[in-house]
C-alpha cells in the first residue's frame, strides 16, 4: 500500500509533547510551585519546625531529624533539575549540554522514612511538606522520564499497535478511489 500523506510538502516529524510541556506556562508554573516550596520549607525548618522538633519526644525528634534530612535534600534535587531545564527553555545550555550535566542530580523515587504511625507524629506542618515534595518529585520525575529517557524502540515500534490501526484506517479512508 503507497503512503498517501493527507497533507503533501508537509514532513511528517514527531512532535514531542514532553519538550513542548517543559518550556511552556506549565513549567514555568511547575518552576515556581517548586522554587516556592524549597522557600517555604527552608522558613519552616529555620523557624517554627526548630521550635516544634524540640519539644518532640526523642524517637519523634529522631524522625523529624530523619524526614527533614530527606526533605532538604528531596527538594534541592528537584530545584537542580527545574535550574537545569529553566537554563535549556532560556538557551542558555543546549538539550545535549543539559543530558550532561544532568547526571549529577538524582530524582530517585523515595517514600517517607518514617513508618506511618512514627510519621503521623510528627507536626503536621512537616507532614504536609513531605507530601508536597513527594508528588512534586513524582511529577519532575515523569517529565525528566519523558524529556531524557532514551526511548528503546526502533522505527517500525514507534507507535503502539492500536495507534497504527487507526491511522492505516485512516489513510485508507482518505485514499483516491480508483
Amino acid at each position: 500500500m503507497a503512503h498517501v500523506s493527507i497533507f503533501p510538502g508537509l514532513e511528517r516529524k514527531p512532535i514531542s509533547f514532553a519538550e513542548k510541556l517543559a518550556s511552556s506556562e506549565a513549567f514555568r508554573a511547575l518552576f515556581k510551585e517548586g522554587m516556592g516550596l524549597v522557600e517555604t520549607s527552608a522558613a519552616y525548618l529555620d523557624g517554627a519546625g526548630r521550635v516544634e522538633a524540640k519539644a518532640l519526644p526523642r524517637m519523634e525528634a529522631l524522625a523529624y531529624a530523619s524526614e527533614s534530612m530527606r526533605l532538604t535534600t528531596r527538594l534541592m534535587q528537584i530545584a537542580s533539575w527545574l535550574l537545569l531545564q529553566r537554563a535549556v527553555n532560556e538557551g542558555e545550555m543546549t538539550p545535549a549540554q543539559a543530558r550532561a550535566e544532568k547526571h549529577k542530580v538524582k530524582l530517585s523515587h523515595q517514600d517517607l522514612a518514617s513508618d506511618a504511625l512514627t510519621f503521623a507524629k510528627l507536626p503536621q506542618a512537616l507532614q504536609d511538606l513531605c507530601r508536597q515534595s513527594l508528588r512534586l518529585q513524582a511529577r519532575v520525575r515523569h517529565l525528566d522520564e519523558l524529556l531524557y529517557q532514551p526511548r528503546n524502540r526502533d522505527a517500525g515500534s514507534a507507535r503502539p499497535a492500536a495507534l497504527e490501526n487507526q491511522l492505516d484506517q485512516l489513510r485508507r479512508a482518505f485514499e483516491p478511489r480508483s
